[in-house]
């Protein structure tokens, strides 16, 4: 199952934010985001400085795929882990699980090697948390199948 068909329940993100809190206590990074393999954000937490998480998000989702594809030209299945260096900043993108990566950003108060030692483990613990939800019945109801034809269509037409 995608992640994408996964439901994310209250007490799942309360323990993928402990797990954040705790990387970033551990790591010293200043921000960390759970996003998909398609960029849509799952979880952040830090954010001591402004961030525009949506647009990093998917930018970061992007990179990640296209070394899959340089990773699959050297013969790997993929690259697992990514880092940026930049003046001030940098980020660290790392492989949760099949559908999810994680992306730290952090600067001079840490190092890029504390960054991966401590993602490693809070990539571990998000993943599981994730599997969990995965392997959860979805629930029954009307928010639990797609949209049938009548209530897909417009919700207002223009009377010209």
């Amino acid at each position: 199952m995608k992640l994408r068909d996964t439901v994310i329940q209250e007490q799942d993100a309360e323990r993928i934010h402990q797990v954040l809190m705790r990387f970033l206590s551990d790591s010293g990074a200043g921000e960390a985001l759970v996003i998909d393999r398609g960029g849509q954000l799952l979880a952040m937490d830090g954010g001591s400085q402004a961030l525009d998480a949506v647009s990093i998000s998917a930018l970061a989702a992007a990179a990640f795929s296209s070394t899959a594809a340089m990773a699959q030209l050297l013969g790997e299945t993929e690259f697992t882990v990514l880092f940026h260096e930049g003046a001030k900043r940098s980020i660290h993108v790392s492989r949760v699980e099949e559908e999810a990566i994680l992306l730290a950003v952090f600067d001079e108060r840490t190092t890029v090697g504390m960054v991966r030692v401590f993602a490693k483990e809070a990539s571990r613990a998000v993943g599981a948390v994730l599997g969990e939800a995965r392997a959860r019945p979805r629930p029954a109801g009307e928010f639990a199948a797609p949209l049938n034809a009548a209530e897909s269509g417009p919700a207002w037409t223009p009377p010209y």
